[in-house]
């Protein structure tokens, strides 16, 4: 197998799926009067600073282009975990992973489920100055949810928000949410980013948020420039100035890391961190995320469940860990995060132990004695991924199937892979919604715009709309905990890890903080 070099990715998708921008490169730049003062860029490892110097901007190392400014039409999760400094929604997660309020100071939820209230915080503005009204708020979650009169074709709206039957503004400081159905995980969805009423498609070109960050200038497939938004509600950023840049592969951040022209790089490997070690503090956490060998059930071949179960069984798990994470990563059997102790169906571990002639024996028993071919289509910016399927290709070959890597840029898999579905077999990784167990599950529904694998199971639609639906805890946990062995026992798809993310930072940077989501949050960093 050829030898390289392993890198961790941000992933997608509903797909955790992240996107290549496109478009000449020109940079652009904010427009209007966004407040902020843009500081003096400083990178580690440059001259050091005197007296009369200081060091007040940082520089990020990410692996892609973002895909769109606009919150609602982003598709890729690395390009929603550096919005996540731009925006903001009614609430948002903290790193503990429960959602506390925002552009809302308050909510409640009537106890049948059925209803959201919401009150807007006191003195809340925009990124340019202006405040936030109700009708904003009205404005966002109606676009998010493609309730609103005139929609955008090019706005990916939030299968979840579809139970909403209205949204409207009481008065001026409220605003109430009614449900079609019961809904206790809605909140979790209203994450969604709160932009200016009527702002259609000029956040593509100059965002506007509520979040601690304003946009600064965007020079495609070079770097994104956020600046510290002064007039921000919350605690005030430390940096005034943030650099997103984008760098080619790993290899590429290594030397700029050791050059001193980038200050934080989140996805080193683990022999890479060891390089690191001595000149950048290594921080170790997780990518909050499902990777795994996705199949097309629709296609022939996985139509039969025997031949999906004989590929789980030719997959060890831990040796494949091992092999690309350098032994950090949670292998797992199904789509549900062991970190969610109360929802995780731990009987579903070891399923499908490591047994070559187990899944041989399935192959002949579904008419394959000879064993089976497919494609393995891969996006070819993420190396983890790449990696991956190189592993998987030795594993898969010991149970007589022969597996062929086929890379593509990432334009072409949301193209062809997650939205026509024209694909055998892929690798991506799925982005973890903390406090919305049900949000993984549902992406299996037959319905689902995001159900890539083609999924199709009368059962398991019905018990999901059941648990979707009750406003019983202990029912939903049990539910939950059967939808996920559903999905173990059909082999809907061979489930591998979520992966450790290594993060190399400048030792004078303080500040981190890994959240149960994949988010760069810039606003807590500071340096020493």
């Amino acid at each position: 197998m050829e030898k390289r070099k392993f890198r961790f990715f941000a992933l997608i998708l509903v797909m955790a799926v992240v996107l290549c921008g496109c478009g000449d490169n020109k940079t652009q730049t904010a427009g209007g009067n966004a407040a902020g003062t843009t500081g003096n860029s400083t990178a580690a490892g440059s001259e050091q600073t005197t007296s009369s110097t200081v060091k007040d901007s940082a520089v990020v190392g990410i692996q892609q282009d973002i895909d769109s400014l606009d919150p609602d039409k982003a598709v890729a999760a690395g390009t929603k975990e550096i919005l996540f400094n731009i925006y903001e929604g009614l609430v948002k997660p903290d790193e503990n992973g429960k959602l506390v309020p925002a552009v809302a100071s308050d909510y409640k939820i009537s106890e049948d489920g059925m209803t959201y209230t919401f009150t807007l915080r006191d003195g809340i503005t925009f990124q340019d100055g202006s405040l936030v009204t109700t009708g904003d708020i009205v404005y966002s979650v109606k676009r998010s949810a493609g309730l609103l009169e005139t929609s955008d074709p090019e706005v990916v709206t939030e299968p979840a928000l579809s139970s909403i039957s209205d949204v409207k503004a009481v008065d001026d400081k409220t605003v109430e949410i009614t449900l079609k159905a019961a809904n206790t995980e809605l909140l979790g969805y209203l994450t969604c980013a709160v932009v200016p009423k009527d702002s259609g498609d000029s956040l593509a070109k100059t965002p506007m948020g509520t979040g601690p960050f304003a946009f600064a200038s965007y020079t495609p497939l070079e770097k994104l420039v956020l600046k510290k938004y002064d007039g921000y509600w919350g605690t005030k950023a430390h940096l005034t100035e943030v650099t997103f840049k984008i760098v080619s592969d790993t290899d590429s951040a290594m030397l700029a890391l050791q050059s001193g022209s980038i200050d934080i790089y989140p996805y080193v490997t683990s022999d890479q961190a060891e390089q690191l070690s001595g000149n950048f503090t290594i921080l170790d956490g997780t990518m909050g995320l499902v990777q795994g060998l996705f199949l097309n059930n629709e296609n022939k071949l996985f139509q039969d469940v025997r031949v999906r179960q004989a590929v789980n069984y030719a997959v060890d798990r831990q040796a494949l860990i091992d092999m690309v994470g350098g032994g950090k990563g949670t292998a797992l059997e199904t789509d549900m995060f062991p970190e969610l102790t109360e929802y995780y169906n731990a009987d579903t571990a070891n399923t499908y132990s490591y047994d070559p002639a187990k899944a041989k024996e399935l192959l002949a028993e579904a008419g394959y004695p000879d064993g089976i071919t497919f494609t393995i289509t891969v996006p070819s910016n993420y190396d983890f991924h790449v990696s991956t399927a190189q592993v998987l290709v030795e594993q898969l070959a010991q149970a007589g199937i022969t597996a062929k890597i086929q890379e593509v840029e990432e334009t072409a898999w949301l193209s062809d892979v997650y939205t026509k579905r024209n694909y055998e077999a892929t690798i991506t990784g799925l982005a973890a919604k903390v406090l919305m167990p049900g949000r993984g599950l549902s992406r299996y529904a037959s319905t689902a715009t995001n159900n890539f694998m083609n999924y199709k199971s009368d059962a398991y639609d019905a018990l999901l709309a059941k648990a979707l639906a009750t406003t019983d805890e202990n029912e939903k946990v049990a539910d939950y905990k059967q939808l996920q062995q559903m999905l173990t026992d059909d082999a809907a798809s061979v489930y591998l890890q979520d992966p450790a993310l290594l993060v190399a930072i400048n030792p004078d940077l303080t500040g981190y903080k890994f959240y149960p989501i994949f988010v760069q949050d810039m606003a807590s960093i500071a340096w020493k």
